[in-house]
């Protein structure tokens, strides 16, 4: 049996999982955001998911058949056993927040950072949450589907860079 399938198994009798499928074998979990950082360690200390290897976020605003506006997603690996495992949590407005992973896995400080910053997302206990790509002037975040394409003008205000002569 393979470590991904075990996982699914025990998350399953603990009552955790609220959704799992797979795609191109890959298995795909989904949780309730309070058992995020609870899920998140057991898979590190229990399965041996020592990598976090991405952080992002999906806006499903007018998604047809979305239930919910944000799907936060998680890719795990397992270095060892070389077996890769998504873990997805779902938001919405206005409880926009969830756990950090930072205490578990360092790779998820900048991650997180790039998630709030793009999308608003909050990670309570992250060391250092602040804008990473944007200007701390910038108020909105620009990869949520209702922001306009355009902007809202807020990019005129900010300083101009301009190339020397070469």
């Amino acid at each position: 049996m393979a470590i991904v399938d075990d996982v699914l198994q025990t998350l399953q009798q603990d009552g955790e999982v609220v959704d799992s499928s797979r795609f191109r074998g890959d298995l795909r979990i989904v949780i309730r955001p309070e058992s995020l950082k609870r899920v998140a360690r057991r898979m590190q200390t229990e399965w041996g998911f020592d990598v976090l290897i991405d952080v992002t976020c999906v806006d499903y605003l007018h998604y047809e058949g979305a239930r919910d506006r944000f799907g936060l997603v998680y890719s795990f690996l397992s270095s060892e056993a070389m077996e890769r495992l998504w873990l997805r949590v779902f938001l919405n407005e206005p409880e926009l927040e969830v756990d950090s992973l930072v205490p578990l896995y360092e790779s998820a400080n900048w991650m997180e950072r790039e998630v709030y910053d793009l999308f608003g997302i909050r990670f309570r206990g992250h060391p250092d949450l602040r804008r990473i790509l944007l200007p701390e002037a910038f108020t909105d975040h620009p990869l949520r589907k209702d922001y306009p394409l355009q902007g809202r003008g807020e990019r005129h205000h900010l300083p101009v860079v301009t190339r020397g002569e070469s």
